[in-house]
């Protein structure tokens, strides 16, 4: 193959060199076209055949369902790494050796305090403000408690800011928790690795203490590892463009949390749940619903189900279906909206319709079930999501800034008015 490609328009050719990635991926480098053809654009809504960076983090292939970081299956870092041995992968470029992986929890452990005025902000919330909204607004926050500059090109202050931000997340987010639910703000306890942590301070109360349940811990670890990066999607493009900017990295972190905040990014997990209680509160016969989804004259649509980017079975489902398992085994939980879920997935999943069409159970439809079998509740599940998601966002934040990106700037198609005579308001 031919490393140009040729276009033509209105009689003219151009050429523009054709890119190769590492995977065999092929893109057609567009940067010069507008200059070239002075004045012509692509029109691409929602960037969906767009490649808007060069990337060495993450390889997805949907319709193959493989996930990649750094070159490592999904399905080996899910089982045998730990959340933050795979944020040292994502972020670093290389797993850690066994000294850089304590040191880097070290670190981590030391940074998990916050300033205490950071409470007067949290005070300021309403106890009815979505955790999410706290979350982004509290992330931002860090700015002013910190801020000084990272300097890009010093490996020991980008190290420093990475630590900082991965230490005081997680309390940011178990106080958002707090906050809603009305219980006193819980720190770390340094004798607890990061995910045992998490469900510390979510959970723990003065009055008891909190036992963990290892099968619940490593339920969450997967889970979140599942979670860490996913290539250019929305939240992770927004914290790319907003630190293009040359933002700081709390500042662009933020940014990505309010992304994420979406129904149709991270809500999607908490859109699984509401459609099962909806199911419950019909009478919870999933054998009605399932006719449902496949009446095309019917609005109702199967939440978790299939996927926009995986043509084929989801593979973080795959590996989180056992997880799940293991826990509602574990628990043994009577609840009738997991019922609900389990029956509708054994279902599904002998459906010739929904095989047919590769309507397979997705990660959003098994992250929100083992959510819910933690005592998360549904407002918490995309601040869930957004701990999980932060080494991957960091890392691409890194990336770009290392890589001297210029500054996201996307052009558009105009549609409106042509020139027009302006009249004066007393002719109006």
């Amino acid at each position: 193959m031919s490393d140009i490609a040729s276009l033509e328009i209105e009689g003219k050719k151009y050429e523009l060199p054709i890119i190769r990635g590492t995977e065999n991926e092929i893109a057609i480098d567009i940067k010069s076209l507008r200059s070239a053809t002075k004045g012509i654009i692509t029109l691409d809504p929602g960037f969906k055949n767009t490649g808007s960076c060069a990337s060495k983090i993450t390889f997805l292939n949907g319709e193959e369902g493989i996930l990649r970081h750094r070159g490592y299956t999904i399905e080996d870092l899910a089982k045998k790494a730990s959340f933050l041995e795979v944020a040292f992968l994502i972020i670093f470029g290389e797993l850690p050796t066994k000294a850089e992986f304590k040191k880097f929890e070290n670190d981590i452990k030391r940074e998990s305090l916050l300033n205490e005025e950071m409470k007067n902000i949290i005070d300021g919330f309403p106890k009815v403000a979505h955790p999410m909204g706290i979350l982004s607004s509290l992330t931002s926050a860090l700015t002013a408690f910190h801020p000084q500059t990272v300097n890009i090109d010093s490996e020991t202050d980008l190290y420093n800011s990475v630590v900082k931000l991965i230490g005081k997340f997680p309390v940011l987010a178990a106080w958002a928790h707090s906050k809603n639910q009305g219980t006193p703000l819980n720190y770390a306890d340094n004798s607890l690795n990061y995910i045992e942590n998490i469900l510390q301070m979510m959970f723990e109360i003065p009055t008891e203490k909190y036992v963990l349940n290892p099968i619940a811990v490593n339920a969450l670890d997967e889970l979140l590892i599942l979670h860490e990066d996913h290539e250019q999607n929305c939240s992770t493009s927004t914290v790319r463009i907003v630190g293009s900017s040359e933002a700081g990295l709390f500042a662009s972190v933020s940014a990505g949390v309010s992304a994420l905040w979406g129904r149709l990014h991270g809500g999607a997990n908490q859109a699984v749940l509401e459609m099962l209680a909806n199911i419950q509160a019909d009478g919870g016969d999933v054998d009605k619903f399932i006719a449902r989804a496949k009446d095309k004259n019917d609005p109702f649509r199967l939440m978790g189900f299939g996927h926009r980017v995986y043509k084929n079975f989801d593979p973080r489902a795959r590996i989180i279906k056992k997880a799940a398992d293991e826990l509602f085994e574990d628990l043994g939980t009577s609840d009738p909206i997991l019922a609900i879920a389990k029956h509708l997935e054994e279902v599904a999943l002998k459906d010739k319709y929904f095989a047919e069409r590769k309507l397979y159970p997705n990660v959003d439809f098994y992250s929100g079930i083992i959510y819910r079998a933690l005592g998360i509740p549904t407002e918490m599940f995309t601040v869930m999501f957004a701990i999980g998601r932060l080494p991957g966002w960091i890392a691409q934040w890194k990336e770009m800034r290392l890589n001297g990106e210029p500054i996201g700037r996307p052009r558009q198609l105009y549609t409106g008015h042509v020139l027009r005579d302006f009249i004066s308001l007393d002719k109006r």
